[in-house]
Parts: structure tokens; C-alpha cells; sequence
């Protein structure tokens, strides 16, 4: 935060100029009213009538213009420093390795993103001028009205502890109210959230009545919540209006009395009142003020525990070059790894050459997946070596790293974006429209995507909403084809597709000889024309060979034939 400050620090200085040049004309617009009201009303001179009426319209063109500038370059000082947190918050985010994002909430990492950096944004925006404004304007109106008639001046003075005191406990009250208001707001959205999301499944368990009751429950507890904020304020904020107004009746009282008798003059009467009214606001926003500032050192603390995370997964400075354009050659040797103590793959060795075709099988759990992840480097090995062409991972770029190989996960994520900027997502510098028809033709979605209403530039909605399972496969499948990378993993991609889709996806892919491939997944069928298959089991390779090998082993891979071809093949043979 404090490089974006001293960056835009002309902007805050000027601003700050400007901020107590606004302040000053404020502060000196009582002693006009006093001239008008002594040398003017009282001493009928209309010589200075008409200088104090051009000081009157001086004053608030000049106040106008100087709170323009004040407000524009104070905000536009806080917009850059929060977003200019934000953007150094994402690009931190980037850098993590992903064992930080299975660690923690999505939600809250948003949170930090969205809601602390806007309370940053208000600290070093609005509020940290407002709170100036309120200091400088505080200590102007004591000079003044201390050099109008001292005696006088300590009866707002004795008044302001106690307003002081009220504000401050009723923002410390609110502050918890806004607190707990906050708490049962999340409730209530994550439930609202779930049920929209998951309505389908609500209603087909018919479960509406109790996910009704949950809602109940929680918009129960969100209301009382703002009714117990709405009880704090009528019950603390009268006081914040009578204390100011019986100052005020003593100011005029003690003020009047002595006019009457000669030892002020009515004009500093009348400033006096006016300097009574306008001395509340600084007080009577005392607490608030203090409140938003604590909440905007806390969002930057927050902010900053993120930023201090260090990433464990970097470019190593004994980077051993460029890897694409050679054999493309990917080997594990005796690999293992580890998380939280917990042992998820064990000695596993393998390696695929350029054009080859590598099948993975394994129960759930077998560890299939942290595979992909260690060729992808979101990890490394705790011992073994994985290299590409003979060249250690770990020392490599890891940008290079990622460009070898082009995943399609379980889980497909699709941007709310068009169809062609989704498939071009890793290659967006070189991947034209014919590339990207091409992948599409190649993943079997030309017919769906041209039936779509904007065809290729229609915009496909959150995470693909709008699109089946297996719609959402392909364009996965073509946003890999895209990159042409010189792996393709496709990670159990084809279990939302039919059999005959699968089988010419497949075939499409045993064309591009120069593309290496590693398939995980539980079909059979998937996998059967690999090159080698490996079965894992509990983090191990418990079989390895090709599909016919295999079946003639009977082990792990023929249990599972004969579980999904088991009874066809019975019913053929009858």
C-alpha cells in the first residue's frame, strides 16, 4: 500500500491543499455574518454591505471549487491505491501453488479481493480525508471562537466530552450490531446460494418444505439482527441530537445575555451560534469515522497476511532452458509424494515418448490425478525425478513446464465467455478461428456449438450453465486440442459422453501421432488402445502392460473388464 501512496503523493498533497483552503473559507464565513451583522444591520454601512456580500458569493464559489479538487483527487488517490492493491492481491494469487487453494475458502479469499481492498480504498480515500477535514476543521472553529470571546467558547467545549463519549459508544455498539448483521447476512446468502444452485435436486427429492424451514431460520435471524440495530440507534441516538441543541440554548442564553449588557457584540453573538451548530459534526462522527478506519486496517492487515504467503512452487534459478521444439520425451523415475503426511503415490515410474499413448487406471483415491498435478508442477515430488527430455521439471520454467502439456480435468471449468474465447484460453497469442473450428470439429461440438443461437461467439453462461455434461466435455476436450501442446491429458474427460461420441473422440485422437497422451479413467474402454496401461492401487502401480497383457494376468484390470463387459459378452455367447 505505501508505494501506491507515495506514487499519487502530488495528488494527496494537492487534495490536502486543497482540503484546508476549503476548511479556512469555511471557518472565516461566520466572520462575515459578524461584519454584516455589526457594521451592516447595526452601523447601516453600505460600503461594506456590498464587499461583504462579494466576500459571500467569493466564499462559496471558492469553497466549491476547492472541495471539487479536494473530493476528485483524494478518491481518485484512493481508487489507485486500492486498485493497484487488488491488481498485486491477483497477481499474487496467481503465483500460489494449489495446495493453498485446497486450503482454503474460496469465499474468503474473495472477500479480501472484494471487500477489504474496498475498505483500503475508503481508508485512503474518503474517509482518511474526511477524518482530516474533521481534525482541521475541529481546531480552525476553537481558534476562532476562543479569539472571539474566550469565556464564552468553554461553554461548547464543556459539552463536547460527553457528546464525544456517546458517539463512541454508539458506534462501538453499532460496530458490533453491523458485525453480527454481517455474520447472519452470509448465512442466509450461502443458504439462498445452495438452494438456487442445487434447485433441481431440491425438487427432486421434494425436499422444498425443509430447505423452506432452513431459509426461515435464517432470514429469522438476519431481520432480528437489523431490529437489534435499529433498537441500539433509537436508544443512543436522541441524546447525539438533544446534547447539541441544549449547548446551543446556553450559547444563546449566556451569549444573549451578555449582548444585552454590552460585553459582546451582536455579530459575535451570531458567529458564535453558527460556530456552535457547525463544531457538532466532527464529534457527533467521531465514532464512525474511527470505526471505518479500524475496518480498513484490518481489510489491509488481511490483505497483507495473503500477500505474505510465499509460494512453494517457483521458477528455479537453475532454469534448464527451453523444452518444446526436442523429443518430447516424459519420464517418472521412482517417484513419490506426500501431503500433510499422508502418502498418496509411492515408487512410480513410468515414461511416454512422442506419439505415445499412456493409460492410467485406479479406484478412487488410487491417486490418478496427483499425477497430472506433479506433470503440471502444481506440485513436486517429495523424492523421484520427473523430467521432459531428460531435463528435471523442478528446474525448469514454469511456464515451459505448463506449455508441454495441455490438461481436460473432472471437473471442466467453462468462463462466462464466448465459446471461441473459451477454447482459445491457452493460446490466446497464436490460436485463430480456424484453429479453433478445427479443435471444435476435432472434440465432436461443431453440431451442438452452430445450433447455439451466435454460434461460435455465442456466450456460454457461469461455469457453462446452459450446456449438458457432455457439452461441456467437448469444449474442454477443444480448448486442449487448441493449445497443441505436445502432451494431452485428459483426465476422466469423457464420462458425461456416449459411447459412440467417446469412440470418435478417441479415434480423432489416435490420428495426431505427434501428440503424446496420457487418458485416466475408469472405462475400459478408455484406455484399451493405449500403448502401456498402469493400474494404480493405494498410490502404487499394482499392474502395468497392454490391454491384452492385462486381461491375460486376470489381476485388478481383468476384475474390472469383466465388471463392464462381463454380462454383454455372457449374453453374445449365449
Amino acid at each position: 500500500m505505501k508505494k501506491y501512496i507515495i506514487r499519487n503523493w502530488w495528488r494527496y498533497t494537492i487534495g490536502g491543499i486543497c482540503l484546508i483552503l476549503s476548511t479556512a473559507v469555511d471557518i472565516l464565513v461566520p466572520f462575515i455574518t459578524l461584519s454584516m451583522v455589526d457594521d451592516v444591520i447595526v452601523g447601516r454601512n453600505m460600503d461594506i454591505f456590498r464587499r461583504d456580500i462579494f466576500l459571500y458569493v467569493a466564499a462559496g464559489l471558492s469553497r466549491a471549487l476547492f472541495q471539487f479538487a479536494k473530493e476528485f483527487l483524494c478518491d481518485m488517490s484512493g481508487c489507485r491505491v486500492a486498485s493497484g492493491l487488488r491488481k498485486d492481491m491477483m497477481k499474487h494469487i496467481f503465483s500460489l501453488h494449489k495446495g493453498y487453494f485446497d486450503k482454503n475458502n474460496t469465499g474468503e479469499i474473495m472477500a479480501r479481493v472484494r471487500e477489504d481492498a474496498g475498505a483500503v480504498w475508503d481508508l485512503t480515500g474518503f474517509v482518511g480525508m474526511l477524518i482530516t477535514e474533521a481534525a482541521v476543521y475541529f481546531i480552525g472553529v476553537v481558534v476562532c471562537m476562543v479569539r472571539l470571546n474566550w469565556k464564552l467558547s468553554l461553554v461548547p467545549l464543556v459539552f463536547m466530552p460527553p457528546l464525544a463519549y456517546i458517539a463512541l459508544h454508539l458506534e462501538k455498539k453499532l460496530g458490533r450490531d453491523y458485525d453480527d448483521i454481517s455474520e447472519k447476512n452470509a448465512a442466509l446468502t450461502k443458504v439462498v446460494e445452495e438452494n438456487i444452485s442445487g434447485v433441481r435436486t431440491v425438487k427432486a427429492f421434494s425436499a422444498e418444505s425443509y430447505e423452506m424451514k432452513k431459509f426461515d431460520e435464517k432470514n429469522l435471524a438476519y431481520g432480528d439482527a437489523n431490529k437489534k440495530f435499529a433498537q441500539d440507534l433509537a436508544d443512543t441516538d436522541p441524546l447525539l441530537g438533544v446534547i447539541p441543541k441544549i449547548m446551543q440554548t446556553f450559547v444563546v442564553a449566556i451569549g444573549g445575555f451578555a449582548a444585552i449588557n454590552g460585553s459582546i457584540t451582536y455579530g459575535t453573538l451570531v458567529a458564535f451560534v453558527s460556530y456552535s451548530i457547525s463544531i457538532v459534526w466532527p464529534i457527533e462522527n467521531l465514532g464512525w469515522m474511527l470505526s471505518l478506519i479500524s475496518q480498513g486496517l484490518a481489510g489491509y492487515k488481511k490483505i497483507n497476511r495473503i500477500l505474505k504467503v510465499k509460494p512453494q512452487i517457483q521458477d528455479s534459478e537453475e532454469s534448464e532452458g527451453e523444452i518444446r521444439g526436442e523429443k518430447g520425451e516424459l519420464k517418472f523415475e521412482n517417484v513419490s509424494f506426500r501431503m500433510d503426511g499422508k502418502e498418496i503415490l509411492r515408487d512410480i515410474s513410468f515414461s511416454i515418448k512422442r506419439g505415445q499413448t499412456l493409460g492410467i487406471m485406479g479406484a478412487t483415491g488410487a491417486g490418478k490425478s496427483t499425477i497430472v498435478n506433479l506433470i503440471e508442477r502444481f506440485y513436486d515430488a517429495n523424492e523421484g525425478r520427473i523430467s521432459i527430455d531428460g531435463k528435471d521439471v523442478s528446474k525448469m520454467p514454469l511456464k515451459d513446464v505448463r506449455a508441454f502439456s495441455s490438461v481436460v480435468t473432472q471437473d471442466v471449468f467453462l468462463f462466462s465467455d464466448t465459446i471461441t474465447e473459451n477454447v482459445r484460453l491457452g493460446s490466446k497469442d497464436s490460436c485463430d478461428e480456424r484453429t479453433v473450428r478445427s479443435a471444435i470439429k476435432s472434440a465432436h461440438a461443431t453440431e451442438f456449438v452452430e445450433k447455439i443461437t451466435g454460434g461460435y461467439d455465442a456466450v456460454i453462461g457461469e461455469r457453462g450453465i446452459g450446456l449438458s455434461g457432455g457439452q461441456k466435455q467437448r469444449l474442454s476436450i477443444a480448448r486442449a486440442l487448441a493449445k497443441k501442446a505436445e502432451l494431452l491429458i485428459l483426465d476422466d474427460s469423457t464420462s458425461a459422453l456416449d459411447m459412440e461420441t467417446e469412440a470418435a473422440i478417441q479415434k480423432e485422437l489416435r490420428e495426431k501421432k505427434d501428440t503424446s497422451k496420457i487418458i485416466i479413467g475408469h472405462r475400459i474402454s478408455s484406455v484399451k488402445d493405449a500403448d502401456e496401461i498402469i493400474v494404480l492401487e493405494h498410490g502404487s502401480v499394482k499392474e502395468r502392460g497392454t490391454h491384452a497383457e492385462l486381461i491375460a494376468k486376470r489381476g485388478l484390470y481383468y476384475s474390472t473388464y469383466e465388471a463392464q463387459y462381463g454380462d454383454y459378452r455372457n449374453a453374445v455367447n449365449e
